[in-house]
């Protein structure tokens, strides 16, 4: 039965068609995408009914999420689940291998970089955290003992494995690896399953097979835009002149001449115009001028090998990297030269872009025994099935309804101002500050206001003169604390209120959770509309070109999506009362209308203040 490992006594309207609908697609080995909105409970209703399965077929789930912060709640589903029902679960929460390392000083490394220098010290047998992990070809009596360990706290979370492995001086990473080996759920990055080589590695070491997985992506709306980003790889000025000094230092004349031309190749490709579109060929043979494109790889793949015998990175080696990407012939794929300023002088940056996220995940998709995609946002779901290349015929489609009484949320639509780069001046600004103004000094609480860009809430803010309550401002490049002080001192206020400045696609338009009377409206100013870039276009081109929707699955949805991230921040929980307010004349038109879910009953009105009061004075 689906139900049968529910981790709670009560299952929530609405959740239980989810439950049922994973039950049906991990048994009948087809593929679910799901739009559940924000409080659905996605996390109990997928992990549940997949276990049940996956325990009767000796099959494995990954849980697959975009950040480290989205794995509590999977770990804490699967430990509700087995202390509820009291069944036998070995589980692990895998995060990247930098991140578990007990290495002093990787932190200051790039993954790529950590990955050469890890490889490096294993096979120099200069990592004593590896080298106890075994005795002979047996199992050290350390690893042994921290597995048996691990297996006790099951499920393992990242904390488990560092400071267990730590007190056993034995890696954690291959510790987490080894544990995987066994586990039923296993709680990690998209990546170990969405990037090829990363994959293959992985699912040999911990003997399983893709034909034998249950695949859940939480917060899937970050899939295609994740996938892409592992596919593309880029080659600056900056790395090439880093890699000059790290070859002339190692005195490696050849390698010296090749990125001297690489350099004067950038150089050539920088004229009057900041963008423009490069071939594969152009670029080939231009090197092809001072030496074999292929030797060259060789070459830096050779000095790169020396440097991280004395260092831990080698910008050599992530050169060599972009050199092999940009040999592969594969569609689906831009490249774009382009000039931006810097700090010190201008950035000269040569890009091989991914544009099509299927020519990773459609392998995935089609080898795994079932794959689950689910997000609050997952709108239009046909889009995620048809870029992510799932087989129509073997996926089903759900759009829910939210649990929550549709009388706690007004979404209003006002239909003034606007955000188009063409109508961007002083007097925008400042209309938008006084309508932002009357809305925040309305709401009986805690609101937060979120931009397209930095720029665009600094244009705003400095008009805003007559607000009523405290206003606090996110920064750019927040750490992680900084963000969560932020946080704590933004919620202090929710009995008076205050106003967060955001922006759409920073440290706070998704992933924070502030529920209850901790914030009381959202407002969205504009729409985060990719720049009309070259990047951009070959978006547009090539989606037209493969689906015949290029302007909306290119340009339209995807920054959309963007938005209802960030009014999502607002309803978390069946008891919250809030407003969504979506300023810009644009988001009543019908042509953005229709990306609205259906469900939502949205009011669009200039006598957004009174409506407001209004709904606010009712109990």
């Amino acid at each position: 039965m689906s139900t049968a490992l529910f981790p709670h006594d009560n299952m929530r309207d609405i959740q239980d068609v989810l439950v049922h609908a994973v039950a049906r697609a991990v048994e009948d080995k087809s593929n679910l995408i799901v739009h559940a909105p924000t409080g659905l409970g996605k996390t109990a209703a997928s992990i549940a009914p997949a276990l049940a399965n996956a325990l009767k077929t000796k099959k494995t789930i990954f849980f697959l999420t975009s950040m480290h912060t989205q794995h509590k709640m999977a770990i804490d589903t699967i430990r509700d689940i087995k202390n509820k029902h009291n069944v036998k679960i070995i589980s692990v929460d895998i995060i990247g291998k930098k991140h578990m390392c007990l290495q002093p000083g990787v932190n200051i490394l790039h993954t790529r970089e950590f990955t050469e220098y890890c490889k490096e010290l294993r096979e120099d047998g200069k990592c004593s955290f590896f080298t106890k992990l075994k005795k002979d070809d047996d199992l050290s009596f350390e690893t042994k003992t921290a597995l048996a360990e691990l297996k006790d706290v099951s499920p393992a979370t990242t904390h488990n494995l560092l400071s267990i492995s730590e007190k056993h001086k034995v890696c954690p990473y291959e510790v987490s690896i080894l544990l995987g080996k066994d586990s039923q759920i296993i709680v990690a990055d998209y990546y170990y399953l969405f990037h090829p080589k990363i994959r293959e590695s992985f699912l040999k070491k911990i003997d399983k097979e893709l034909s034998d997985a249950i695949i859940i992506v939480d917060e899937a709306h970050n899939l295609p835009g994740r996938i892409r980003n592992l596919a593309s790889e880029k080659l600056t000025n900056i790395a090439i002149k880093r890699a000059i000094s790290e070859a002339e230092e190692f005195e490696d004349l050849r390698a010296i001449r090749i990125l001297k031309k690489l350099l004067s190749i950038l150089n050539e490709y920088s004229d009057d115009e900041f963008e423009k579109y490069v071939t594969k060929e152009s670029f080939v043979s231009k090197l092809n001028e001072v030496v074999d494109y292929h030797g060259a790889m060789d070459t830096l793949v050779d000095l790169a090998a020396e440097v991280r015998k004395e260092k831990k990175q080698s910008y050599c080696g992530s050169i060599a990297v972009f050199l092999d990407a940009w040999d592969s012939d594969e569609e689906g794929y831009t490249r774009i030269f382009s000039r931006s300023p810097g700090l010190r002088e201008e950035i000269l940056t040569l890009n091989f872009k991914c544009l099509d996220p299927g020519v990773l995940s459609k392998r995935v998709i089609d080898a795994a025994s079932s794959v689950i995609l689910m997000s609050g946002t997952l709108t239009p779901t046909y889009m995620y099935r048809e870029v992510l290349g799932f087989d129509k015929e073997d996926t089903v489609e759900m759009t829910l309804k939210s649990p929550f009484p549709e009388t706690n949320k007004l979404s209003i639509i006002i239909p003034r101002t606007s955000t188009k780069f063409t109508t961007r001046n002083d007097e925008q600004y400042a209309e938008m500050a006084k309508i932002l103004e009357k809305i925040v000094n309305a709401v009986p609480g805690n609101s937060a206001v979120f931009f397209p860009s930095f720029k665009m809430r600094d244009d705003v803010y400095r008009f805003m003169k007559n607000c009523e309550k405290t206003i606090f401002t996110e920064s750019q490049g927040l750490s992680k604390q900084e963000k969560e002080e932020l946080l704590e001192n933004f919620k202090s206020y929710k009995n008076v209120g205050a106003v967060l400045l955001g922006t759409i696609t920073g440290s706070f338009g998704e992933g924070i959770d502030l529920p209850g009377d901790y914030l009381k409206g959202v407002v969205i100013v504009g729409l985060p509309l990719q720049k009309p870039d070259l990047e951009t276009k070959a978006f547009i081109d090539y989606y037209d070109k493969k689906f015949k929707k290029g302007w909306d699955y290119g340009y339209v949805f995807p920054a959309f999506n963007k938005t209802l991230q960030s009014a999502g921040r607002c309803i978390r929980s069946e008891t919250d009362k809030g407003i969504i307010v979506f300023l810009d004349e644009r988001y009543a038109w019908p042509s953005y209308m229709r990306c609205f879910p259906e469900s939502w009953n949205l009011k669009t009105t200039l006598l957004y203040e009174s409506l407001i009061k209004d709904f606010f004075s009712k109990p």
